[in-house]
């Protein structure tokens, strides 16, 4: 007679559930949540309160990582989370900010303006996940996410901030949103600051201009940031041109 094996309990105590690390993915939840405060400020017609959410996502999103590398909690499920979490702040609140606040007045074109950043966003965070093991740590391949966001709520911010409405501005808008879109998905390389060394010693101008960068940001927040973004946004173009003139010379 055949011998019945014991079937293994689904409570066995042997077997462990995997489980998360709470602190990086706080933040990466805290980054969702001002995302989701975007949306929900842009659809009350706060525009001003749901830019400066989508950079204080941005903060966050930049502090999660660098929290999981510190306290050596990196995962297969932080960096997961953390792409869905950046579609929600970098993707779609930016597209439905800019479309609420500027690009409903176009029509199909305002819309279809919108989706394409969005789409580009959701693009942009693919392939920066299939391609991350064997890109090159000192560059990105296409606008970051972050940085196409602070573009677009930058530019509401600012215009807010100096009275102007997004009707006034929204073939400028348009043009802007697509270009943060397409360029998230673009070739072109952007710097990615992750090779700087914070111990090694810098030359005194570069305190001074660390110092002056803080006095712009104290006195116009939305300016200071807006300007830097748009500076990063055209320095991937500018790179690319000098390295084609390069090669033509040569």
């Amino acid at each position: 007679m055949t011998e019945l094996k014991p079937r293994k309990s689904l409570f066995n105590p042997e077997i462990k559930r995997r489980g998360i690390y709470v602190l990086p993915n706080l933040f990466t939840t805290a980054a969702l949540f001002a995302g989701f405060f975007a949306i929900v400020q842009a659809m009350q017609g706060d525009f001003a309160r749901a830019a400066m959410a989508i950079f204080v996502a941005m903060v966050l999103d930049g502090l999660d990582g660098r929290v999981a590398r510190l306290t050596n909690t990196q995962s297969a499920f932080g960096a997961e989370y953390d792409s869905l979490s950046d579609m929600v702040s970098f993707g779609a609140a930016p597209a439905l900010v800019m479309y609420e606040w500027a690009l409903r007045d176009m029509g199909r074109l305002g819309w279809i303006a919108a989706f394409i950043y969005c789409a580009c966003a959701a693009l942009r965070l693919a392939r920066f996940n299939t391609t991350l093991e064997v890109m090159d740590k000192r560059y990105f391949q296409g606008l970051p996410s972050p940085a196409a966001a602070a573009l677009v709520a930058g530019l509401v911010w600012v215009m807010i901030e100096t009275g102007v409405a997004g009707n006034d501005v929204r073939w400028f808008a348009c043009g802007l949103t697509l270009f943060a879109g397409l360029t998230m998905v673009s070739n072109i390389r952007f710097y990615s600051f992750k090779d700087v060394n914070l111990k090694k010693s810098v030359p005194f101008f570069v305190i001074a201009a660390i110092a002056l960068g803080f006095a712009l940001v104290a006195y116009s927040p939305e300016i200071a940031m807006f300007g830097f973004f748009v500076i990063y946004g055209l320095s991937g173009y500018v790179q690319a041109a000098i390295g084609l003139l390069k090669r033509k010379a040569s």
